[in-house]
């Protein structure tokens, strides 16, 4: 599994003017430094980054977002150290056990995107059974963006139509952007409205490449363990100020 399973359509046109996006991805960053400014093992970083992801979860269904994706560990994470990682799939593991309940009362259904078959067995299972267990849920959409590189996702879709192309099912001169993006890991999810960084650090990390054409970014200085709900809505209300012209005028 590469991609998220079918979701529903909100029905929502992309030029609709909105104060609250529809669609929120984060780039987590700044875990291990937050804990090395205090003198703890980088694991002990991710784990406070834990907590964090939780009040952003609660604050996005508080304030209507239908959709919030989490850069949780991407393709060129597996070149960590393998103590790392193996305390990584650990945490995401207990997440996943401790979170469940947690997303069955909020109603909100959890969903993952990226080389899903990279995960260690125990781990794919309990994510399986997460999402098997949220499926049925109507509210906030929780997508973990893991073993994810936005560049395979894209090579992966050309090569999709390409082979296609070859046998004769599809004519290349129709593939439009919508066609492009059928072959996505997100095709059934709509782009990002709004992008949150945090670290300060200014680049995209090769996450969601194509997705976020057009989304607005906003940018905070601070580490992940350290973003709180508050800082969301600041973000949001910064996104709120803004004109999205979406390449017009």
């Amino acid at each position: 599994m590469k991609s998220a399973s079918p979701l529903p359509s909100f029905g929502r046109d992309m030029s609709e003017s909105s104060s609250i996006p529809r669609h929120i991805a984060i780039i987590m960053d700044g875990n291990g430094r937050w804990a090395k400014e205090r003198g703890k093992p980088r694991i002990s970083g991710h784990r406070a980054g834990a907590e964090s992801v939780r009040e952003c979860v609660e604050g996005c269904k508080q304030l209507g977002v239908e959709f919030l994706t989490l850069y949780a560990f991407s393709s060129e994470n597996w070149n960590r150290p393998a103590a790392e990682i193996t305390a990584l799939m650990a945490l995401l593991e207990r997440f996943l056990e401790e979170k469940a309940g947690e997303l069955m009362e909020q109603n909100v259904r959890l969903q993952a995107i990226g080389h899903l078959e990279r995960l260690p067995v125990r781990t794919r299972r309990k994510l399986d059974k997460a999402i098997e267990r949220t499926s049925g849920n109507t509210s906030l959409t929780l997508i973990l963006a893991l073993s994810y590189g936005a560049r395979e996702e894209i090579v992966e879709a050309a090569r999709s139509l390409a082979a296609d192309a070859v046998a004769g099912k599809i004519d290349p001169a129709k593939i439009d952007n919508a066609t492009f993006a059928s072959r996505l890991y997100t095709a059934e999810i709509p782009d990002p409205d709004l992008l949150i960084r945090t670290s300060g650090e200014l680049r995209v990390s090769n996450f969601l490449l194509w997705q976020i054409s057009y989304a607005e970014i906003v940018i905070f200085k601070k580490f992940w363990p350290d973003f709180h709900q508050a800082d969301l809505n600041e973000a949001v209300e910064e996104y709120s100020r803004r004109h999205r012209r979406f390449g017009g005028l």
